[in-house]
């Protein structure tokens, strides 16, 4: 196993409790923005949360990946779900990368 998921997680939350002491707002803030994800109810609790594995994979986050993959599997998704949403992820981060290195070619051409 590459990490301890449930250790990092519970960790993690014992981290933000310690933030959030320090600065309520900072909690009430990230609470107003989870809400947001859900004010419409469009989107059932496990599409939002293979959105949000998907989103993790590209931003890197680690601790996001352990909290969103717990309400993923509690939230009833498979792992095939899991794996096709993932497959999205890296299919758009390829693309990305292969957008971005035409703006870089541009920038670098530019300077010539």
């Amino acid at each position: 196993m590459l990490v301890d998921w449930k250790n990092l997680v519970n960790n993690s939350m014992k981290a933000f409790g310690e933030l959030i002491k320090g600065n309520p707002k900072i909690g009430e803030a990230m609470k107003a923005l989870d809400d947001a994800g859900s004010a419409h109810g469009a989107l059932d609790a496990k599409t939002r949360e293979l959105i949000a594995l998907a989103v993790a994979a590209s931003t890197r986050c680690d601790t996001c990946i352990g909290v969103h993959a717990k309400a993923a599997a509690a939230a009833g998704a498979t792992r095939e779900e899991l794996l096709e949403a993932l497959a999205v992820a890296v299919g758009l981060n390829a693309g990305a990368a292969f957008v971005y290195s035409a703006r870089i070619l541009e920038a670098f051409d530019a300077e010539k």
